[in-house]
């Protein structure tokens, strides 16, 4: 597994994840997000955006848009996730990143602290009321000094070893489950023989 920025080719992708997700895709650019993938079936588990706002005190940095596809789930995918568009922030100039998310116990974990929304910039105030509209009435929204960023252990050992957990097969409808018994039943092209 390994973290990449995004292409134009994934921007489909990104789009259907993202509504299926029913993630933020506010002023999209597909540009914005990294996107984590299989090395071996090159096959896409996950995905988050880094989102700058540019005001006149200065730009200011949220991540958004964090998502892990359901069979890639519980290995670590998310975490390096975050940790590359922390990465990219840092590389940008930034010292500080917001999230704004309905699951801010996961990004504890990486050292994000919550902070009340009064105490928010004013851009992201607004932000934090269109999600709380459009996401859920309990977003929370969290800070990261970016220098105070840790994974843990146990994720990076996990997203080594990353696979996609099996979905559960369609089941095998039979003639019973709809009422019929087969050794009984005509069928419209049954010649008798």
């Amino acid at each position: 597994m390994y973290v990449r920025d995004a292409k134009n080719r994934d921007e489909v992708w990104l789009l259907d994840h993202i509504e299926a997700m029913g993630l933020d895709d506010a002023a999209f650019r597909s540009r914005d997000y990294v996107i984590a993938v299989d090395e071996e079936t090159n096959e896409r588990a996950g995905f988050g955006r880094v989102r700058v706002h540019k005001t006149d005190d200065g730009d200011i940095c949220e991540l958004t848009g964090i998502g892990v596809l359901d069979a890639w789930r519980e290995q670590g995918v998310g975490a390096h996730v975050v940790e590359r568009l922390v990465d990219k922030a840092t590389a940008d100039g930034f010292e500080t990143v917001y999230s704004i998310t309905d699951r801010p116990n996961y990004l504890v974990q990486f050292g994000f602290d919550p902070v009340e929304s009064t105490d928010l910039p004013a851009k992201l105030r607004e932000r934090f009321d269109e999600k709380r509209e459009s996401v859920d009435e309990s977003v929370v929204a969290t800070v990261l000094a970016v220098d105070n960023f840790e994974m843990p252990s146990r994720l990076r050992e996990a997203f080594k070893e990353a696979t996609p957990h099996e979905e559960e097969p369609e089941p095998v409808e039979s003639a019973e489950d709809f009422g019929i018994d087969p050794d009984r039943a005509t069928y419209k092209y049954d010649t008798g023989r």
